[in-house]
């Protein structure tokens, strides 16, 4: 079937991965707008509906009504849903469906499973999707077990396996919704250690990508590993540990976050918002009462984000590694660009360019618009705003609820863009490439 369509329509890959999201989304909004999806029985409106659902399949997290206390199980299964099918690509599960009715993967349909998966050939793209719903499948169930054992001293034990489950779910996709009520998030569980580690693992495993976390797997027997899983793994652990250390010392003494909290507290707490930028979205302390240069830092870890092939946002771990190299590069007066004693190919190092001016382009359009649309927000807050929904992040300062209906679609679209890709996006609006016969003579301009 899908085949037919691709080429009754003369669909590529990154056309079909546009459209299956956003046909994914209409889904979704229908379902949460009717009556049985809301505790009032009235439905969400039309443009929230269309948000919320939009926020759960870009697997972002930001929310304009409160999800514990507006919708029914109904509604919140919808929204899980939503969730697992945006985090993993609605293309992993056409794949599961297709195993399981025994049915041969097409080359097309690879090839789209390729792009779904942001993987760089189609050598071994149907195992690696097996491999992706098996650790899943594990990941969430334990890790939901683990949450449900915490929960059943707060809440009846059938209400804990409920609520472990979905924020397992949640956040393992890296969309952080909550169902504390109130968007509290999970500030009450601030130094709770078992909450905290594991959300943070969750949040980690949804974010470091399927085929690092299949290597991993395989290392014990395979004793190698490539040098993209080796990127993501030093930037991923880098910007965690920086992260950790410069919100304890900027929070340290903060009345409002960090100082009435125990010495354990402190270390939790700095942790889990030094994690939660990788696009997660979930929070233990109040994002409005940090610090200002508190939120400036997590402003720059949800830009990047969390790593290819996962289920998170941003410009990617390996996109930042590789332009820090081309900078160090540069310094070092070095010709190639090196990542441990491997030479990065330049067409790698203008796709990086690429991603992050498109990134930094679309941060600084939606700031702007947000600027003129949302009149009594500071500009940091409209800054904190549009990087969240592009990073696919859902941290918010509070202005989300609040939003006017043109900021409220701007801010949807962004984060469209931000879960589907800004490459992929344009790929599936130009033209076909077409070779060029002819080099012009080269040219000197003056840098820096």
């Amino acid at each position: 079937m899908l085949k037919k369509l691709i080429d009754m329509f003369h669909l590529d890959p990154p056309k079909i991965l546009v459209l299956g999201f956003a046909l994914i989304i209409l889904i979704g909004a229908a379902l949460l707008h009717l009556p049985v999806a809301t505790v009032d029985g009235q439905g969400l409106p039309w443009l929230d509906a269309m948000f919320t659902a939009t926020s759960a399949t870009c697997v972002t997290g930001l929310v304009v009504v409160d999800t514990g206390t507006t919708f029914t199980l109904f509604g919140q299964l919808v929204i899980l849903s939503l969730i697992q099918v945006g985090g993993l690509g609605f293309m992993t599960f056409a794949t599961l469906f297709a195993l399981i009715v025994r049915k041969r993967i097409s080359l097309s349909e690879r090839l789209l499973l390729q792009e779904s998966l942001n993987q760089l050939s189609i050598e071994g793209i149907v195992r690696l999707a097996k491999m992706i719903l098996i650790f899943t499948a594990i990941i969430e169930l334990t890790g939901g077990l683990l949450l449900a054992i915490r929960f059943s001293f707060d809440m009846p034990l059938g209400r804990a396996l409920y609520f472990g489950l979905f924020h397992a779910i949640s956040n393992f996709n890296n969309a952080g919704f909550d169902l504390m009520g109130n968007f509290s998030s999970l500030t009450r569980y601030v130094e709770d250690p078992l909450v905290t580690l594991v959300v943070c693992a969750l949040i980690t495993l949804g974010g470091i990508g399927f085929m690092v976390m299949t290597e991993l797997y395989e290392y014990r027997s395979t004793r190698r590993l490539s040098l993209h899983t080796k990127v993501v793994l030093a930037t991923s652990g880098l910007l965690v540990a920086v992260g950790t250390l410069l919100i304890f010392l900027l929070e340290y003494e903060n009345p409002k976050t960090l100082q009435p909290l125990s010495g354990m507290g402190k270390i939790l707490a700095s942790l889990f918002q030094a994690v939660t930028p990788r696009t997660a979205g979930a929070n233990t302390l109040n994002i409005p009462d940090l610090q200002q240069s508190t939120l400036f830092l997590i402003i720059i870890l949800m830009f990047v984000g969390a790593s290819p092939g996962s289920t998170g946002g941003g410009i990617k771990t390996t996109t930042f590694a590789t332009l820090i190299g081309a900078v160090w590069a540069q310094i070092k007066g070095r010709e190639d660009v090196i990542l441990f004693r491997q030479r990065i190919l330049p067409h790698m190092i203008y796709k990086s360019l690429t991603v992050t001016l498109s990134g930094l382009f679309i941060v600084t359009a939606v700031t702007m618009i947000l600027s003129i649309t949302e009149r009594g927000a500071d500009f940091l807050m409209l800054l904190f705003e549009a990087t969240s929904a592009f990073g696919t992040v859902g941290l918010s300062m509070g202005l989300t609820p609040h939003l006017t209906p043109v900021g409220e679609t701007i801010i949807m679209l962004t984060m469209f863009a931000g879960r589907v890709g800004p490459l992929t996006i344009a790929y599936a609006l130009a033209q076909r490439k077409k070779k060029e016969y002819f080099r012009y003579p080269k040219g000197k301009i003056m840098i820096g």
